[in-house]
């Protein structure tokens, strides 16, 4: 059974295995991390669970089965004071297309209004994307804005939360 989980120090092997196999794969689709995130992996990820720590943001991974390699990211960033934030997700390479990045965003947005108390979240991807675009679509996003994401056309979209959390 796959688990949705918060991010914690003894994941850091494993994120940064999942970062680094699949960096190819997401660099087709969304904007590369860059050297410097491999390079100072340790740091930051201490840095992002301080962050977490702190109310900021809530850093989630997908387990596999075993509970011991990260299918997906799913996370929530920039935590405003009215409830918002905004979601973001990333599944690997060999996970894709099996409903599991569906499935893990209907998690988070179940998670965000019970256990954040969050109102409502966003989330861009861009235009080439159709996969991301889909997951938001069938998870009750809904398109607010064009927008450029690193160069590329994209879009903005929204989901107040509280409404249709079995979507």
């Amino acid at each position: 059974m796959l688990t949705l989980t918060r991010l914690r120090a003894d994941h850091a092997p494993a994120l940064l295995a999942f970062e680094r196999e699949n960096r190819a794969y997401f660099a087709r689709s969304i904007p590369d991390r860059g050297d410097d995130y491999f390079q100072h992996f340790e740091a930051r990820h201490a840095a992002i669970l301080a962050e977490q720590a702190a109310g900021l943001h809530h850093f989630h991974v997908l387990l596999d089965d075993q509970g011991d390699a990260i299918l997906g990211r799913i996370n929530l960033i920039d935590i405003t004071a009215s409830g918002t934030a905004e979601l973001g997700y990333r599944m690997a390479e060999r996970a894709a297309g099996q409903g599991l990045a569906t499935t893990a965003v209907r998690d988070i947005c179940k998670r965000a209004a019970t256990d954040y108390n969050l109102t409502s979240l966003t989330a861009v991807t861009t235009t080439d994307n159709p996969a991301s675009k889909a997951v938001l679509t069938r998870t009750g996003f809904a398109p607010v804005e064009d927008i450029v994401l690193d160069g590329r056309p994209g879009t903005r979209y929204s989901r107040t939360l509280g409404v249709g959390l079995n979507r």
